[in-house]
């Protein structure tokens, strides 16, 4: 296991890419723990706990995981836990100190913390004053996540905390870049899987007739990913680096994908996109494992910005004429839903998948057979463009997948009632 992350980081970095990575996380994993802030200051630390912790909360929800916060594409876990802290809730969500620092507690957003859960002392201070608080404490355990043991999901529910558990993605190593199934995601998940007390929220079909086959349909819900319309409504003025200025001054028609550059992705497609001469084809994104530059180097026609903050994201992909999700169809896309097509939708540009199952349910997307289909659905989509009815169901479908529906739903699973589909 741990070579094979290893593998995927070399891959990634090379070699002394890949010490010095492992150095730097080092060296923050132990700033982390030691925490100079909690050592040094331990009362003023408490009285700052103190006072975060002051108001009527609906509820505590706790979020344990290295993914970190301050990553350039906001996904489901900091889209919820700020939705979530929006409707009352008193939101601890685990920093990862290499990409969001060492600090012990800061208060991200009203009701959302984020606190350094690798330091001892801070967290026996948040426990010492999470019980005084009366709402009710749920952890928010998410099925991807590698760090979170067993023994510390049984610890908290002998504590009195209730668990949710969220199933986002199907168990495949893909997803953790391993040649095997991380031990700890596979042990969480059997073990929900034998307690049908604990509630799940499954994010695709696909997942939420496994959970069905397993247990049954008690405590479970589908809860699909969203997105934030009013974000992606809102806009400033915003100037374009030269190089992506270049790509716009050729004047042909943008195709764009922006994500992980993963094994999952159809290289073939996009070989075939770029050939054509037609498009000037747009990828942002960080390479997620080996494949990217396996399978595209030195191919012409494809322009790879790297990775883009979430903050000005939206400029770059609205920039375009079609968005895309070139994914190879299988048992792990179908199982997928993605953040991005809500996004798109909330662009208002036209959208042009593979044919995955969860893309089935939205009218607006354009579901290619086959990668010759999908090359004739890029000029159906042009077409599409300025259409009033097509860009007036893109706004509904947005509307209808906003993050707060997400968080309610969430809320309802945890408070014991199955909710209908969102």
């Amino acid at each position: 296991m741990i070579l094979s992350r290893l593998k995927n980081l070399v891959d990634k970095r090379g070699l002394r890419g890949a010490l010095r990575e492992l150095t730097a996380r080092a060296l923050c994993s132990l700033r982390a723990f030691l925490c100079p802030d909690a050592l040094l200051h331990p009362r003023r630390l408490r009285a700052h706990i103190c006072a975060l912790f002051a108001g009527d909360f609906r509820r505590v929800i706790l979020w344990r995981s290295d993914f970190g916060f301050h990553v350039p594409l906001y996904q489901r876990p900091q889209q919820m836990a700020r939705k979530l802290a929006a409707l009352g809730c008193l939101v601890l969500y685990e920093a990862n100190p290499r990409l969001d620092g060492t600090t012990a507690l800061r208060e991200l957003e009203a009701g959302l913390l984020l606190f350094n859960g690798k330091s001892p002392l801070l967290r026996l201070l948040l426990r010492r004053e999470l019980r005084r608080l009366d709402a009710p404490k749920t952890l928010l355990l998410y099925s991807a996540d590698r760090t979170l043991s067993l023994r510390a999901v049984k610890r908290l529910r002998r504590r009195g905390w209730g668990v949710l558990y969220e199933y986002v993605d199907c168990l495949d190593p893909q997803i953790s870049c391993t040649s095997r199934l991380p031990r700890r995601i596979a042990e969480r998940f059997r073990y929900v899987m034998a307690h049908p007390e604990i509630p799940v929220a499954a994010t695709a079909e696909v997942l939420r007739q496994d959970v069905l086959r397993r247990r049954g349909p008690e405590r479970l819900s589908l809860v699909t990913n969203g997105v934030d319309v009013t974000f992606f409504r809102t806009w400033e003025p915003y100037v374009f680096e030269p190089a992506f200025q270049a790509i716009l001054d050729r004047g042909k028609p943008i195709v764009c994908y922006y994500g992980a550059l993963a094994a999952w992705l159809d290289y073939r497609l996009l070989r075939q996109i770029a050939r054509s001469g037609r498009w000037s084809l747009v990828l942002i994104g960080v390479k997620y494992d080996g494949s990217f530059d396996r399978e595209l180097r030195g191919t012409a026609g494809i322009d790879w910005l790297g990775a883009r903050d979430y903050a000005v994201l939206k400029y770059y992909a609205r920039a375009a004429d079609v968005l895309i999700l070139p994914f190879q169809v299988s048992e792990l896309t179908h199982a997928t839903s993605p953040v991005k097509l809500f996004e798109y939708m909330a662009l208002g540009r036209p959208i042009v998948s593979a044919d995955l199952g969860e893309c089935r349910r939205y009218r607006s997307v354009l579901r290619a057979k086959d990668r010759a289909h999908f090359l004739y659905l890029l000029d159906e989509a042009l077409r599409l463009r300025d259409d009033p009815a097509y860009l007036a169901l893109l706004d509904r479908e947005a509307r209808d997948n906003d993050w707060r529906e997400k968080a309610a739903a969430l809320l309802r699973l945890m408070d014991g009632k199955n909710t209908a589909e969102n």
